[in-house]
């Protein structure tokens, strides 16, 4: 869909990026992320590397790139900086631990959950990760993290009725008594 509608020109705040690395003609990484200029926020949807190119650094530098890639995105739609990226995480992913070390990183906790990608599939849960490109922050207030999860759901997963879906109302529960989100426990034994 998005695709469809670059071709046709239609207007947007929300730019999509797919990157790829190659070596001898071969696919050895990608990574796929969106921008959403609503929030002046990237969020890092997918980075993956083959298991014959892991440890060479190509996952930080397709990172690296598609940061540099949000960056122009808030220059040339908001003329802005970037605020921020988002990021999906497995717990027991080693990248996690490489994120929890970096000061402006707050893996945030909540129980955070994907959505649904086709009909019978039940929503994963991940550790969603907060990477500020100004001041360190602790923690989020509940108010701004609700938008987020909202546009990351609405407008990148293309969910047309996030409340209708359960594993939406979970997190949103899960923050109804909460001013604000700190660290995840997970990430503080990881430091």
């Amino acid at each position: 869909d998005t695709l469809q509608e670059k071709a046709s020109r239609l207007t947007t705040d929300t730019v999509w990026h797919l990157l790829v690395a190659e070596h001898e003609q071969q696919v050895v990484g990608l990574t796929s992320g969106t921008y959403l200029g609503n929030l002046t926020i990237g969020v890092v949807v997918y980075l993956a590397i083959d298991a014959s190119a892991r440890g060479l650094g190509l996952g930080s530098r397709l990172r690296g790139r598609l940061r540099t890639r949000f960056q122009r995105d808030a220059r040339r739609l908001r003329e802005e900086s970037l605020a921020a990226i988002l990021g999906e995480v497995s717990e027991g992913n080693p990248w996690m631990r490489t994120l929890s070390r970096r000061e402006k990183v707050l893996v945030l906790d909540f129980p955070y959950f994907q959505p649904t990608l086709y009909e019978g599939d039940d929503p994963s849960p991940f550790l969603l990760y907060y990477e500020s490109m100004g001041r360190v922050r602790t923690r989020l207030p509940v108010s701004e993290l609700r938008r987020i999860l909202y546009a990351v759901w609405r407008r990148i997963y293309r969910v047309s009725r996030p409340l209708d879906r359960p594993a939406f109302r979970i997190m949103l529960r899960a923050l109804e008594q909460r001013r604000s989100v700190g660290r995840h426990p997970a990430s503080r034994a990881l430091r």
